[in-house]
């Protein structure tokens, strides 16, 4: 079956790279893309940086309405400057637009009782905002909505965030005549395995023959801090899940390790760091390396800038490495269209509507919010805890 997806996102892709389709008329299924977002433009990062600071969902500060406005302010020039080293702007949107619509288009002749199906991107700190997305949704007049997270990976601070802003929309409104159903983590997908197999591959093969099979391969994610490591968020593992996926697929002799990027704050980490990796394999004599952002399926900053120009770049040539590659994001590969395809298809066809594992709170998780929304999802989603969906 998935070589008939993969045939069918190929040539789907071929065409709609050449011209992005005309809008959906009268969509009968959404598909609402989660994700953060990124300023498009830098005239954006000032209050895109705001909304972050001061987002208790993302990052906890003491005085946080007063400290978190002036640590935004105080870092957006800096940060500004990156997103103008990159190319002007964050691509999140121009990536996640094109898989949207890939994706759709495969699910529409792969599914036509559910067709015609709609992409939605809901951002949380940029336009298309969660909210307004929400609200074009129910004009559209939709009948089904698949709240899809593009965090393959879930923690709390990401897909749960997310799913908190879609609980306090629809909180104090009637709820609408759609039947809601959610996919908030896939990161053992064997398809998308095989999308990181692939761009793995393509790097390995820039290396000469005598030394390919000991290349280093560091699988880089977003860093998480401890305390919610310790409180019992799922991130680490499913990461780590994703990873041991992907070398299974693989099959090479290569040596991996696993490693974490873009620590923000004074406070403890999941370690060890992408950058300090690089420099401590290199004085064991570790001179050849590929990075692979694991847990992004788009291209961004913290690709584009973070892992090609600061450390790629930078920190590589500093620490002595001889060679480093860093793997593309699956972005719009024909191979991860066809991956999304067959997890939104197997949802639609076998649910369930909420699964048990979002279900489930952190050992110690605290959160009145965290369990608000819980119990939220199981209206939303028409839930029956005593059966699957």
């Amino acid at each position: 079956m998935f070589s008939s997806i993969y045939t069918r996102s190929k040539l789907l892709h071929q065409g709609l790279r050449r011209c992005i389709s005309e809008d959906v008329k009268n969509p009968k299924t959404a598909i609402v893309m989660l994700n953060m977002g990124g300023p498009k433009t830098v005239d954006q990062v000032g209050d895109y940086l705001l909304r972050i600071m001061t987002d208790r969902d993302m990052i906890q500060l003491p005085v946080q309405s007063k400290l978190g406005p002036w640590i935004a302010s105080r870092r957006t020039e800096e940060v500004k400057k990156k997103y103008e080293e990159i190319g002007g702007g964050s691509p999140i949107y121009k990536w996640t637009d094109l898989q949207g619509q890939l994706l759709t288009k495969t699910l529409d002749q792969m599914l036509p009782a559910t067709a015609p199906h709609k992409h939605y991107i809901a951002f949380r700190y940029v336009p298309p905002f969660t909210e307004e997305t929400l609200d074009q949704m129910e004009c559209d007049g939709v009948k089904r909505a698949v709240i899809f997270s593009q965090y393959p990976q879930y923690s709390c601070a990401t897909t749960g965030s997310s799913l908190n802003v879609i609980a306090d929309y629809y909180r104090k409104r009637q709820l609408p005549d759609i039947k809601f159903s959610l996919i908030e983590r896939w990161g053992t997908n064997k398809h998308l395995a095989k999308v990181f197999a692939e761009r793995i591959k393509e790097k390995l093969n820039l290396f000469d023959a005598n030394i390919r099979d000991k290349v280093l391969i560091m699988f880089t994610a977003h860093s998480l801090p401890l305390k919610a490591v310790s409180r019992g968020d799922t991130y680490p593992h499913e990461v780590a899940a994703s990873v041991s996926a992907v070398m299974n697929v693989l099959k090479v002799k290569n040596p991996h390790r696993l490693v974490w990027q873009s620590k923000v704050g004074p406070l403890p980490w999941l370690q060890p760091y992408t950058d300090d990796a690089i420099k401590a394999y290199s004085k064991q004599g570790v001179k050849h390396m590929i990075l692979v952002p694991i847990a992004f399926v788009n291209e961004h900053i913290e690709t584009l800038h973070e892992l090609d120009i600061e450390y790629c770049d930078e920190v590589a040539k500093e620490a002595g490495v001889i060679q480093i590659e860093r793997a593309a994001a699956p972005n719009d590969h024909p191979m991860f269209i066809a991956a999304m395809a067959d997890v939104v298809a197997s949802h639609i066809n076998g649910g369930p509507a909420l699964s048990r594992q979002y279900l489930s709170r952190c050992a110690h998780c605290t959160s009145h919010r965290c369990k608000a929304s819980k119990e939220f999802y199981k209206k939303l989603c028409d839930h029956d805890c005593d059966k699957d969906m």
